[in-house]
């Protein structure tokens, strides 16, 4: 047996549909400063004010999507955990930034194994960002400086231009693509405009020119947008597709800041006045499919292309389980070097 384990952690869940669950896991993720990111009273009121209305909402939503065996994302990523430990000779962990199962649980399990001295962190999050790669870092080494753990934390970062992701991606999305479509939405999470700034280690690249993306910049090394578009551009040029068969776009705005475009709504409603009949939707910012495209694409997007005149919207599954995805994080694993 190695000495080495892995612990995969992806965004999280409420533990059931019920509101006060909903509203806990809401406060956690709300109240974190690097996805609201205002000072702390400020922080405070704000998310206070989204607990009165929004967890009854939320609520609803997920329990329109909630499995017989629980939360579509935390079910789905069991079984990448169950197929990715039988395809490796070292422990596996699941974990979630809030919610349960806890980072700080599953750093504290591996630790308690007989002989692990390294954890390779794996973020599922294809592009960076400090709402979701940086924030689930800070926490495990939080847990590894605060228990005293005798770890070393090999972080494997973002991974949108990691060797396997994108033929992984193609494999899964393959064959819904060759059921035929009018048009291809890629619909990635949307960030406020702030974080691309804050993340942009020049201070004067990201979102400075209309063409921004398209320049040479290290800020791409942090750049949320950028990587998406880099992922879509890696995909579609795979594929064979024209540039007026695919369209990306932004999804789950949450108040009244300005956030990256073009949003995902405002596309769907254009597409479908432009005579799209059949259009594919693919959410490359996630790897396992929970509520952002279960429910918001699945659900809201596909009712809104239908009033809005189109036929019919399929959204394309996540990377999941699929048998390459697995393997390609099994080859991650078995490959990444270890720490001097």
């Amino acid at each position: 047996m190695s000495d080495r384990a892995v612990l995969l952690a992806n965004l999280g869940s409420p533990a059931s549909t019920d509101v006060a669950d909903v509203r806990r896991y809401l406060n956690q993720f709300l109240m974190d400063p690097y996805v609201v990111d205002l000072p702390w009273p400020l922080r405070r009121l704000l998310v206070g004010l989204i607990l009165l209305l929004r967890p009854k909402k939320s609520a609803e939503a997920y329990a329109s999507i909630w499995w017989e065996d629980g939360s579509p994302l935390v079910v789905i990523s069991r079984r990448v955990q169950k197929a990715l430990q039988a395809r490796l000779d070292m422990p596996v962990e699941l974990a979630m930034r809030y919610g349960e199962p806890s980072i700080e649980n599953g750093l504290l399990a591996l630790a308690a194994k007989p002989g692990i001295k390294e954890v390779l962190f794996m973020p599922q999050y294809p592009q960076h960002a400090d709402s979701t790669t940086t924030t689930s870092i800070k926490e495990a080494q939080r847990v590894v400086a605060e228990h005293k753990l005798d770890l070393k934390l090999t972080i494997v970062p973002a991974f949108h231009n990691k060797p396997g992701y994108i033929d992984a991606l193609v494999a899964s999305a393959q064959p819904h693509l060759e059921q035929g479509f009018d048009h291809l939405l890629f619909s990635y999470h949307g960030l406020p405009e702030r974080h691309l700034r804050k993340a942009d280690p020049t201070g004067s690249h990201c979102l400075a020119f209309p063409d921004c993306c398209d320049r040479p910049s290290p800020a791409h090394a942090t750049c949320y947008r950028a990587q998406c578009v880099s992922v879509t551009r890696e995909f579609t040029s795979r594929m064979g597709l024209r540039d007026d068969q695919w369209s990306l776009a932004f999804q789950s705005r949450l108040g009244k800041d300005k956030w990256i475009e073009p949003y995902t709504e405002a596309r769907i409603d254009e597409l479908a006045e432009q005579g799209v009949k059949r259009l594919l939707v693919m959410c490359p910012a996630f790897v396992s499919d929970c509520i952002e495209t279960l429910e918001e694409i699945g659900d809201r997007a596909r009712e809104q292309f239908i009033e809005a005149g189109g036929e019919e919207l399929v959204l394309v599954p996540c990377l999941n389980d699929h048998p390459q995805w697995v393997e390609t994080l099994a080859s991650w694993c078995e490959n990444e070097p270890r720490q001097a």
